[in-house]
């Protein structure tokens, strides 16, 4: 099976490396940037033209700008099965451009690089798209219409849960930590809290790690006197505002 990537961005890369070794052949290609050919060569796939990745893939991840949509759409023409990551565009509109080929919507976020990501799906996939989709982590189908709000909440905390990471990280190097050692520390925290938040409630484990007159308590009252809850409200408001114009 060959799948082609048209528009080689970051989050097709990381959609790439995640399916290393899942297709006998990757196709790349890009507008002029020169980020196919470099995927190409890491990842020991091929960049070519969007004509040419009609004509030979089986599978095309549409990853360009949304304003490129119809650009794009006549060079794919012969596409068989595109699955669109085009932001703030219904699945509907991809369907009219591309009326031959079997669409579907995806908003994966970018830890589906080591194949730990979750991925929104619109448009019911073959067994062989949920297969390899699957792979690169937890697989959500949701209508079309809660794909703005989704995306605001699972693609774009990455970046913000990365910040909270880094800022504690921080704090901890300014106290006298080597700064690397003290990244390590709230990473590995990171990952066995979200492995138990699969298993408890966000607000229940807060009340374990927080002792009534503890470090702790005093660290989540400095938080909420900061406006830390508001301030994460707020970024999802502002993601959801951009991505609707």
């Amino acid at each position: 099976m060959v799948v082609g990537f048209c528009g080689s961005g970051s989050m097709a890369a990381a959609m790439a490396r995640g399916w290393k070794g899942e297709f006998e052949q990757m196709l790349f290609s890009d507008s002029g940037s020169g980020r196919a050919a470099e995927l190409a060569a890491e990842l020991g796939g091929e960049a070519v033209s969007n004509a040419e990745m009609g004509e030979r893939a089986d599978l095309v991840v549409l990853a360009v700008k949304p304003a490129k949509l119809e650009d794009v759409a006549s060079d794919l023409a012969r596409a068989k099965v595109v699955l669109s990551l085009l932001g703030a565009t219904s699945l509907e509109k991809v369907a009219a451009a591309m009326p031959t080929a079997e669409t579907h919507r995806v908003m994966p976020n970018v830890a589906v690089e080591v194949r730990r990501g979750v991925l929104c799906l619109s448009g019911p996939p073959s067994p062989v798209v949920r297969e390899k989709l699957a792979v690169l982590g937890h697989l959500v189908e949701l209508p079309d219409s809660e794909f703005d709000a989704a995306t605001a909440v699972m693609g774009c905390a990455p970046a913000y849960l990365a910040l909270a990471v880094e800022a504690i990280a921080d704090a901890g190097a300014a106290d006298g930590l080597d700064p690397e050692l003290a990244r390590e520390l709230v990473v590995e925290t990171t990952v066995g809290t979200a492995e138990l938040l699969r298993l408890r409630h966000p607000a229940d484990v807060r009340r374990a790690v927080a002792s009534p007159g503890g470090s702790t308590e005093a660290g989540l009252e400095a938080l909420e006197q900061q406006g830390a809850r508001e301030a994460f409200a707020a970024a999802v408001r502002a993601s959801l505002e951009r991505m609707r114009g």
